[in-house]
């Protein structure tokens, strides 16, 4: 503070600063309430698709299971080696203030018909598109894991730089305006006391003449 000279120039400079410093803890503020916003429903959606994904590989486990006791071991595995299914994930991103969120997109490519559905089960059909469902549900957990992580990252650092711009520039910059203004108030009483000083001196030597 004392490095601050007490000018009007500086303080015009400061309180513009202040100013500045506001504006953009006001800003952040609201960045920050909107990412908390955000990330508190993406923590929800990621608990929904957590436990959706846990049934859907049971089920498709289960279905798995059933094609097993129906159809028998080796068949199935020689079934399985003839579907002709290409998974397709495409990733893409969407900016939730300013940051970078993934989006992820599952979809298959079918070549059927894999196999003869003489001396099949229906379980196999029906545990192949068990597989499938889970595999995009857990390219949809994927995305919101990632979103989660990256947007608490973010609030992490938004909280800090509100918490500095609150706790130390904004009351460093109140107290150099401050302090300016009441040297600047200090010189203008000093000067007034000067001027009286001198304008009585002048009376009183031509009161003498």
């Amino acid at each position: 503070m004392a490095s601050i000279a007490p000018t009007k120039t500086n303080l015009l400079k400061l309180r513009q600063e202040l100013s500045f410093a506001r504006l953009g803890h006001e800003l952040l503020d609201q960045k920050r309430n909107i990412l908390v916003l955000e990330l508190l429903a993406l923590v929800d959606q990621t608990v929904d698709f957590q436990e959706r994904v846990v049934r859907a590989l049971a089920e498709a486990y289960r279905t798995l299971q059933e094609a097993v006791m129906h159809t028998g071991k080796l068949k199935v595995a020689t079934l399985a080696s003839a579907v002709n299914i290409a998974a397709e994930i495409t990733l893409k991103q969407r900016r939730v203030m300013g940051v970078r969120l993934p989006v992820v997109e599952t979809s298959f490519v079918e070549h059927p018909p894999y196999y003869s559905p003489m001396g099949t089960s229906f379980w196999i059909d029906g545990s192949i598109n068990e597989f499938k469902q889970a595999l995009q549900l857990m390219g949809r957990l994927a995305e919101l894991k990632i979103s989660v992580i990256r947007l608490a990252t973010e609030v992490r650092k938004t909280i800090r730089k509100v918490n500095a711009l609150e706790k130390i520039a904004i009351p460093e910059l109140r107290s150099n305006v401050l302090f300016i203004q009441n040297r600047l108030e200090e010189n203008e009483r000093d000067m007034f006391v000067l001027m009286k000083m001198v304008k009585n001196r002048l009376l009183v030597r031509k009161g003498g003449d």
